[in-house]
């Protein structure tokens, strides 16, 4: 019998009374709890969740600092990568910001109108870029959501940071890679080359042997071959 605890026939009458009530009250929560997720989608709800995270000054826009509570919130830390997903799935133009519209678009498909209701949905969300199709759908959608939109091209270090986040743990050759851009003269990387770094980590094994000098890739993996040869003194 674990330490601590007293059969009930030790109990005084008020301990047994305070401990049915406690089993009550914790029961009461987690059907509460149970329900909340259960409960059908209300769009009337799901707007009202989103206007807790507004101000009067912008009521159709969930800003940055609202965005770090909105992280906290669902569990999360913005920098995880189910973030960038519910993104994709709300069609979010800029990073940092949620409209009211895609909001409403993104969190009745997933049919969320609760903070409870979408936690419970991160799992799925996450397990969902196990299909290649829908990574590569996410990948590439990152790109335009991360760019600055005042310029054609993403600048280096965000690249560098969605890199990391979406090949970080899947792409072999990712540490060297990172590497390479971190010593290359590349400022920017436009959608192209952001596009076929996907396909390289997908197709290129890392000792490099299928790769094809004369194929079209960018002259961006040209270079980070070229490079990845040298510093591993291979022809």
């Amino acid at each position: 019998m674990p330490r601590g605890k007293k059969r009930s026939m030790d109990m005084t009458p008020a301990e047994e009374e305070r401990q049915t009530s406690k089993r009550q009250r914790n029961n009461f929560s987690s059907s509460r709890r149970t329900n909340k997720v259960e409960d059908g989608f209300s769009s009337k709800r799901c707007l009202s969740w989103f206007k807790q995270y507004t101000t009067v000054n912008e009521p159709d826009v969930l800003g940055p600092d609202a965005m770090e509570q909105f992280c906290k919130d669902i569990g999360v830390e913005p920098e995880d990568v189910v973030m960038l997903v519910i993104a994709y799935k709300m069609n979010a133009r800029q990073m940092g910001f949620f409209t009211q519209a895609e909001w409403q678009k993104g969190l009745t498909d997933l049919q969320c109108d609760s903070a409870i209701k979408l936690q419970y949905k991160l799992d799925s969300l996450r397990s969902s870029l196990n299909d290649q199709n829908v990574f590569k759908n996410v990948y590439r959608y990152a790109y335009d959501f991360a760019r600055d939109k005042d310029q054609r091209s993403m600048d280096i270090e965000t690249a560098k940071a969605m890199l990391h986040l979406l090949l970080g743990k899947q792409w072999q050759m990712y540490p060297e890679f990172a590497q390479f851009l971190q010593q290359s003269k590349y400022k920017v990387i436009n959608k192209d080359q952001w596009c076929n770094i996907l396909e390289f980590s997908r197709t290129i094994t890392p000792d490099l042997s299928n790769y094809d000098v004369d194929g079209a890739w960018p002259v961006l993996l040209d270079e980070f071959v070229e490079w990845l040869r040298q510093i591993r003194n291979i022809s």
